[in-house]
């Protein structure tokens, strides 16, 4: 039994030993496994060491090397960041709960992502660490690892928590004061941060970081001498960051102990948050400029100010307003006073800012506003102010500078103690005047009574009076006007007006309106003798002053003076030449007459009165019994000049010649071909009863009643009963009765379509509408008279068509009509007419070619006024830039801005602007600008426009505040131009973009 026993215990032990031996082996291989990957693991060897770690822990039995190297495997996965290292942590922990190492495993990794500076993965495994079982050593390294990735993390106040637990560690003691000093700091606890700071013992920490801190806290607390010398104590020994800011503190502080001198080269060191300055960093260093009196620096610093709408950038607007107006910059100044007067939040210099405002928009002109408006807000804004007199003043002069003569009139009308009775008559002659050049001539006239009513100063009286005359002349009210010239001539003061000059001239037209010849005669002659330059008026002058000698039958004098208008070679030579000849004939001097009117044939061969001269010298040769020489005459006439009126009238002269001489047939001829190729003239009814005469005589009344069958225009049963109705309407038109006679042309045409007088009829009712401003009425019946061919009616009927379709606006209905009155007129102011609308018509449908082609006639043609010049130029110009043609359209721009008026100025003055912005010439362009908003503030879109160049200018010239303030301004008040306003944006943006570069405190999202 015990060997058996001895046996099977040998045979156990043997059994147990060979376990215990195979055990060993691989107990002894997997140590050597991990052991080479421990040594790679400590010699930073992750991947490796990982790979022999993982086939560790799935090989080995033992349950610790297989935890250990779980663990490793972990950390070096998260070392290599790995995607689910933190997983293999936690599965570790979850899977080893008894390893020694679990505690560890959290505060390692905390470890590792806090040495790596990724704070938040640190504070995660932190949060997992169990404290109860840390060393003291490693519980401070987590309290000061865990403060400061919390203080890095931007959380002081849970930061504190843990680093105040190491504040008399001998390790991390000084860097924890440190960190709560520096939480302090950024608290604003300058006190606690003092005392956190006084604390640390670590001398070279001291050095190296605490001054800067000391520095800045100093100048917090308004310590600025001892801001100043921890500064410059740290400067030497900071890195470029701190340089920086250690400029700012020490510029700061000088600021404020007002040593601007000292402070601008550090304030000038300073670079910037990320390399930016902020609307303050420019204000103060502006603002030590503007102390030193160095406005031209301080300009440049305070218009780098963009967007600002605080206190500073109120007070920084203002004093660049003080600098430009210091450098006689009124525009510029002007633009910083309204922004510092837009703003509240100092309403001391809001007020001193809107009363700048108001007198620079006074001196220079407003493209914003209208300067009486932003006169009128500061009265209602500051009722009490001091400068309330002077405001008001400012006020009505601001409506006579500003031409806003009607509103200047409804203010003094509705507050009389605004002004003198002698500004009143000064606004109310300005205000007459305006009315007068918008052809309101009713308006004026009661408006210019209104200033005579009130007359202070007798140098207007006198102005008011030759105006209102003016006025009344336009009205046909040719005795009041007679009556306001002499009133104008009686003026002490008149001599010394610029209208003196044309007094003579005007009061003889008038006198010659009214047929007045003897003073027409005086007056005429004492404006020749007055020594006027106007070469046109004089030429005209001498025309006139002939008139009415030869309408007097005073014919000698009229050829003398003819003979002068003639010597002068002015362009209607050729009209005195044709009177002077036809005086002749009234004082039997017949072959003279003859001799002149061949002359005046051979000299004046494209006169519009060669026809009027062939028929006269026709009739003249004729009258001298040489019909053969007559009848070539008349041929001429005939052939040379189809469309003229006077060609029925050569052809009825021919046939009596031929009747007179009793050759009937070819007397006959003519007075078919009248009747044929001028129906309803007075010339074919006068053909017809002579044609009757003839037949008679002949014997053939029948063939005469077979003619006239087929003659719509002539009835022979109602002859008398036409001729009665007809005159009876004529008869209330003579009589000034027009309704009667409108009614009675009206019947007649009704009973008479094609009657004798029909043609008349027309014209004389066409003419009542007219008058009446009935124009679609007046329409058809001019139209009328117009398709009848030539006839005395047919020019001025067609002037009249093509002036109703103008005054609407319907160039595709006018044109037609209107190249009809070119080729027809004879009259060269009816020629002009036509074409200058012409040239309009073209434009409006876009054939800019032939626009320029007709102001080149319109600028060719002689004697037009400036409005028609400045009208040709104006359509040169808007074609040429249409086409792109800018060379052109700047020069027709030039010549416009030389002599227009009005909305044609504004428009003008805008593109001189442009094109000296286009050629850099960016002092000037404003100059223009500033003129437009000034003289022409009326026209909104040409200032809105010129404020946008304005803009473009002032950034070339690199002031960004004056461009971008202009550009939002342009967006804020001009929202009725969407396509101007939609450009300011575009610009405001693209500018703001720029500067955004430079400035922190530009939002350039912010439009």
């Amino acid at each position: 039994m015990l060997r058996k026993k001895t046996a099977v215990l040998l045979c156990f032990v043997g059994s147990v030993f060979f376990v215990s031996a195979q055990e060993t082996k691989i107990y002894t291989h997997d140590q050597k496994d991990y052991q080479e990957a421990l040594a790679l693991y400590n010699n930073k060897q992750y991947q490796a060491a990982q790979t022999i770690f993982e086939k560790v822990k799935n090989n080995t039995r033992d349950e610790e090397t297989q935890a250990n190297s779980a663990y490793y495997a972990a950390n070096a996965a998260i070392r290599l960041n790995q995607l689910g290292a933190d997983r293999m942590m936690e599965d570790f922990v979850e899977h080893y709960p008894t390893s020694t190492k679990r505690n560890s495993a959290y505060l390692d990794v905390a470890d590792y992502y806090f040495e790596t500076g990724k704070y938040p993965y640190a504070l995660k495994w932190y949060k997992k660490v169990d404290q109860s079982s840390m060393s003291r050593k490693d519980k401070e390294r987590f309290n000061f690892n865990n403060g400061y990735a919390l203080f890095s993390s931007n959380k002081p106040k849970e930061a504190e928590r843990y680093l105040n637990q190491v504040t008399t560690s001998t390790t991390y003691g000084s860097q924890a004061k440190y960190y709560l000093g520096y939480i302090a700091y950024q608290q604003d606890d300058y006190a606690q941060a003092n005392q956190r700071f006084d604390q640390i013992a670590d001398q070279e920490l001291l050095e190296e970081k605490l001054s800067y801190y000391q520095a800045d806290m100093n100048f917090k607390l308004g310590k600025f001498e001892e801001a100043i010398a921890l500064a410059k104590k740290q400067l030497p020994k900071s890195d470029r960051y701190e340089i920086s800011e250690l400029n700012k503190i020490i510029g700061e502080s000088y600021f404020n102990l007002k040593q601007y001198a000292n402070a601008i080269p550090y304030l000038k060191e300073y670079k910037g948050k990320r390399g930016k300055w902020s609307n303050t960093d420019y204000y103060l260093l502006g603002y030590s400029y503007y102390m030193q009196g160095d406005y031209a620096n301080g300009v440049q610093q305070f218009n780098k100010i963009i967007d600002g709408n605080n206190s500073v950038s109120q007070n920084a607007y203002y004093h660049l307003a003080e600098c430009y107006l210091k450098l006689d910059k009124k525009q510029e100044a002007l633009n910083a006073f309204r922004n510092a007067s837009q703003m509240d939040f100092n309403t001391e210099i809001q007020k001193d800012a809107y009363l700048n405002y108001a007198r620079l928009s006074y001196e220079i002109g407003n493209a914003y506003e209208p300067v009486p408006q932003v006169m009128t807000n500061y009265l209602e804004r500051y009722p009490n102010d001091d400068h309330k007199e002077e405001i008001q003043n400012l006020l009505v002069d601001s409506y006579i500078t500003s031409k806003n003569f009607a509103g200047a009139m409804t203010l003094l009308e509705n507050n009389k103690n605004f002004a003198s009775k002698a500004t009143y008559q000064k606004v109310a002659f300005y205000r007459g005047v305006e009315l007068f050049l918008e052809a309101n001539y009713e308006e004026a006239s009661n408006v210019f009574q209104k200033s005579l009513n009130n007359a202070e100063d007798s140098f207007f009286e006198a102005r008011a009076s030759y105006w209102k005359a003016e006025a009344d002349y336009a009205l046909n009210h040719f005795e009041e006007a007679v009556a306001g010239y002499l009133q104008f001539k009686g003026n002490p003061r008149a001599r010394a007006t610029t209208e003196f000059k044309e007094l003579y001239y005007n009061l003889a037209y008038a006198y010659f309106k009214l047929k007045d010849y003897s003073n027409a005669i005086s007056s005429f002659a004492s404006y020749l003798e007055s020594g006027s330059s106007d070469a046109v008026k004089l030429d005209d002058a001498y025309l006139r002053l002939g008139d009415s000698y030869f309408v007097s039958r005073k014919y000698w004098p009229a050829i003398e003076t003819y003979n002068k208008a003639i010597a002068r070679k002015s362009p209607d030579s050729d009209y005195a030449a044709y009177q002077k000849a036809m005086s002749y004939g009234f004082v039997d001097r017949s072959a003279t007459k003859i001799e002149e009117l061949s002359n005046f044939v051979s000299r004046y061969p494209k006169s519009t009165l060669k026809d009027d001269a062939l028929f006269e010298l026709a009739n003249s040769y004729v009258k001298a019994n040489n019909t053969e020489r007559g009848l070539q005459l008349y041929d001429e006439l005939i052939q040379s000049y189809r469309g003229s009126s006077l060609v029925p009238q050569a052809m009825m002269r021919q046939g009596l010649v031929h009747y007179n001489a009793n050759r009937n047939e070819q007397a006959l001829g003519k007075f078919k071909t009248v009747v044929r190729d001028y129906p309803n003239s007075q010339e074919a009814m006068q053909a017809v009863t002579t044609a009757k005469l003839i037949y008679v005589d002949l014997g053939r009344v029948n063939e005469y009643a077979q003619w006239v069958k087929g003659l719509d225009f002539v009835e022979v049963t109602d002859t008398e009963l036409d001729n009665a109705t007809y005159e009876s309407a004529d008869k209330q038109y003579i009589e000034g009765n027009s309704e009667a006679a409108i009614r009675g042309y009206e019947r007649y045409l009704k009973e008479f379509p094609n009657g004798m007088n029909a043609l008349q009829a027309n014209f004389n009712l066409a003419q009542l509408y007219f008058a009446k401003d009935q124009k679609e009425k007046a329409l058809p019946y001019f139209k009328n008279v117009a398709s009848k061919g030539n006839n005395e009616y047919a020019e001025q009927a067609l002037t009249r068509v093509c002036e109703i379709y103008v005054g609407k606006n319907n160039y595709v209905a006018a044109i037609p009509y209107l190249e009809e009155l070119e080729s027809k007129a004879e009259i060269q102011q009816n020629i002009t007419f036509a074409q200058s609308n012409l040239m309009k018509g073209y434009y409006e449908q876009s054939n800019y070619a032939r626009t320029i082609e007709y102001a080149g006639k319109v600028l060719s043609s002689p004697k037009i006024d400036n409005r028609i010049k400045s009208d040709a130029h104006i359509m040169i110009a808007r074609s040429a830039i249409k086409t792109n043609d800018e060379n052109r359209a700047e020069k027709a721009y030039a010549e416009v801005l030389k002599i227009a008026t009005g909305e044609l100025a504004a428009e003008a003055l805008y593109y001189d602007a442009y094109f000296k912005n286009k050629a850099n010439n960016y002092e000037a362009s404003n100059t223009s600008v500033q003129k437009l908003a000034k003289d022409y503030a009326g026209y909104k879109e040409w200032s809105a426009k010129g404020l946008i160049i304005m803009a473009k200018n002032f950034y070339a010239l690199g002031d960004a505040f004056q461009a971008t303030y202009i550009l939002d301004s342009v967006i804020a008040n001009f929202g009725d131009y969407p396509g101007i306003v939609e450009q300011a944006k575009q610009e405001s943006a693209i500018i703001k973009a720029k500067e955004a570069q430079s400035n922190s405190s530009i939002n350039p999202e912010g439009n």
